[in-house]
């Protein structure tokens, strides 16, 4: 495993991963799934900690799907439960690091009380000005294309806007992820290669980076190869290579 922080002559400000894996991981091990989804809140803070390290901005972790809600009860529950005790967890971590916690997607669909923890550690780490975390709990790019077309219609009823001034830009400021830049980098882990309904809007320029590894095996090596490919490709946005250079 790398030991010193590697250059990299060009950074996504902001990577976005698919954290895939955890049960199939469980199950290699001849574990209960729920033991795959705590290894991976470690592969979480280890992942976490690099990405301060390295310089990235803005880091969007797929912690639960609005699809994950269809997943037999005891998991789901067994899920929120360890999703209140990691943040809690590592709420002095995040301090200590100066990172800003934020979460998107439907967030009323939560337990309450798990919606008042994730309020009161976002709240806490509401003054740091270092990296954003942002976590994406459940979440659907179609959810979230859905409830900005919700609001700009609105604004269109209430007279606010017209349907002319309807551009690229103003139904980019309607989505959950207004406030960041669109992801440089998605990673996703497990070998599979699709985006399962995440961040369909912001990753239409987004390079990406599938692992074959399982999220709870996914180590500094493995992120620092991801970095390396996003280095190790040209972003045209539509233009020649010429016109680059």
């Amino acid at each position: 495993m790398t030991s010193n922080k590697p250059v990299f002559a060009k950074l996504p400000q902001h990577i976005a991963i698919i954290m895939d894996g955890n049960g199939r991981w469980a199950k290699s091990q001849g574990l209960e799934r729920i033991h795959g989804h705590q290894q991976g809140v470690e592969t979480v803070r280890r992942i976490v900690e690099l990405s301060v390290k390295t310089g990235i901005k803005y880091l969007s972790l797929f912690a639960f799907s609005v699809e994950n809600w269809n997943r037999p009860q005891t998991e789901v529950e067994a899920l929120m439960e360890l999703l209140i005790l990691a943040i809690e967890r590592e709420l002095p971590d995040l301090q200590a690091n100066n990172v800003i916690l934020k979460t998107i997607g439907d967030i009323e669909r939560l337990p309450n009380h798990c919606q008042k923890s994730i309020e009161e550690s976002i709240s806490q780490t509401s003054k740091n000005n270092g990296m954003t975390l942002c976590i994406a709990l459940s979440y659907s790019g179609k959810w979230d294309i859905l409830q900005a077309t919700t609001k700009i219609a609105q604004h269109c009823i209430e007279n606010k806007i017209s349907p002319e001034q309807i551009t690229e830009d103003l139904f980019s400021k309607h989505l959950s992820t207004s406030e960041m830049p669109d992801p440089g980098l998605l990673i996703r882990t497990s070998g599979e290669t699709r985006i399962s309904n995440f961040f369909l809007w912001q990753c239409a320029y987004s390079e990406m980076y599938f692992s074959s590894k399982f999220w709870p095996d996914f180590n500094e090596e493995d992120f620092y190869d991801a970095l390396n490919y996003f280095n190790s490709r040209e972003r045209r946005f539509g233009k020649t290579s010429e016109q680059l250079h």
